[in-house]
């Protein structure tokens, strides 16, 4: 069965609408009162990381199955393999965004090594409010880098390009211990697989629910995969496996575009009944029900 959410990476066509430069590891946004900028309907798991400033204006955006709003002086960050539709921005909203594809993301420890307590909280808060000067911080960057890039080669651009990205990464660490206390990874063996399984899982589509499944592409058992996630995040595999396999459901549930057969289906669930019964267990009510309780909530 054909899958009806879209991929979109650094090296495809469709996501370079709007990009002002992209090469194989980056892309500079810079979308300034774009009179062409709708609403779209479409539905896409984004292959890189994000980082997108709103100036002026604002833009409501479903992200990972919830509904968020971008406005002014708040910046966005995503990892990469979330899941994002049905955008609505204002008829004059200015931003500009930073995406770094997943190589490049890997020679910038603070970012692909975080922990799993950061990982989870921008999950749930891909969204900060800024300060003015940490506005400024980020324009400073952005326009330095965007100099960079679109101007004449020099001999060392790529050194210089990416001393920039680091130094971007490691002020804007500082920034983000504002929110949340991000701790140096340990680089051990444990955190390693752990970290390599939360990737196998983010980046799977649609994602097994068996805890032997992961464990095989990790060349590991599964009792040894979930005594690691129990050591290094408190959950078992299980529980993370089902927290990401949720994410999508609600995803496709928010879409009305696709039944709820059609939504057991992309998933690959054995069945519409054991689908009904995974979401019970989850949600606390049936698929429909959760469907009539978005329309009542958004009424």
């Amino acid at each position: 069965m054909e899958k009806k959410i879209m991929e979109r990476s650094l090296n495809d066509d469709k996501a370079k609408e709007g990009v002002i430069y992209y090469d194989d590891r980056l892309a500079l946004i810079d979308n300034i009162s774009n009179p062409k900028m709708q609403k779209r309907q479409e539905v896409i798991k984004v292959n890189v990381f994000i980082s997108l400033l709103c100036l002026r204006g604002s833009v409501s955006i479903s992200i990972n199955g919830e509904k968020k709003t971008l406005k002014k002086n708040e910046l966005l960050i995503c990892r990469p393999n979330i899941i994002i539709g049905n955008s609505e921005p204002d008829t004059d909203v200015e931003f500009r965004g930073i995406c770094l594809s997943p190589e490049y993301i890997k020679q910038m420890t603070l970012i692909s090594r975080s922990t799993w307590n950061a990982q989870q909280f921008f999950e749930k808060n891909p969204i900060l409010s800024l300060r003015s000067e940490e506005v400024t911080l980020f324009n400073q960057y952005y326009d330095l880098l965007r100099s960079k890039l679109t101007n004449a080669a020099c001999k060392h651009g790529r050194e210089v390009t990416d001393a920039l990205l680091r130094a971007f990464m490691y002020e804007f660490h500082d920034v983000l211990e504002r929110f949340i206390e991000i701790k140096p990874h340990g680089y051990t063996s444990a955190e390693n697989l752990f970290f390599a399984f939360t990737e196998l899982i983010a980046s799977s589509y649609p994602k097994s629910r068996s805890v032997a499944w992961y464990a095989d592409k990790l060349h590991i058992t599964p009792k040894y995969l979930s005594a690691i996630c129990k050591e290094t995040s408190e959950h078992t595999a299980s529980e993370i496996i089902n927290q990401y396999v949720v994410t999508d459901i609600k995803q496709l549930l928010n879409r009305t575009d696709m039944s709820i057969k059609e939504v057991s289906n992309e998933l690959d669930f054995p069945n519409l009944s054991f689908f009904g019964k995974y979401v019970k267990r989850y949600f606390g009510c049936s698929p429909r029900e959760y469907r009539d309780k978005l329309s009542q909530k958004f009424e």
